[in-house]
């Protein structure tokens, strides 16, 4: 049974602008490009429909073991790349490479690879080139 929740404008602003950008934004990011147009917001509260937003499946978390959390409106399988210097959170687009992954696990293992959580963790380019 689907659960139905209720519209929420805080919700959807949050989702909104998580969606528009693709820097991978922690809760306290968010809060922050937020709090001037919703002065009674939270942050207790973005965390609150974040968890909500992951929960429906609207959007997903990246950790890693800088202790933060960042999140995607991109839902789809594919993997992100942590900078450990900078802490930035990255997309890394290797679907022809992790269907051939998924099919490989499928034949040796026998089973059903649905989804996957793939984090590379190092240096980005940018960081490099300081």
């Amino acid at each position: 049974m689907e659960l139905k929740r209720n519209k929420s404008k805080k919700r959807e602003a949050i989702y909104e602008a998580l969606a528009k950008v693709t820097c991978h934004p922690t809760a306290e990011m968010l809060y922050e490009s937020l709090k001037d147009d919703y002065p009674e917001l939270s942050l207790g509260t973005v965390y609150r429909n974040l968890a909500v937003l992951e929960e429906d499946g609207r959007i997903i978390s990246v950790s890693h073991d800088g202790g933060h959390t960042h999140y995607d409106a991109r839902t789809q399988p594919h993997a992100h790349f942590i900078c450990r210097k900078c802490q930035s959170v990255m997309d890394m687009d290797l679907m022809d490479k992790t269907e051939r992954l998924y099919k490989s696990i499928e034949n040796s293992c026998g089973f059903k690879v649905e989804s996957h959580s793939l984090c590379f963790t190092g240096i980005c380019r940018e960081c490099l080139n300081k």
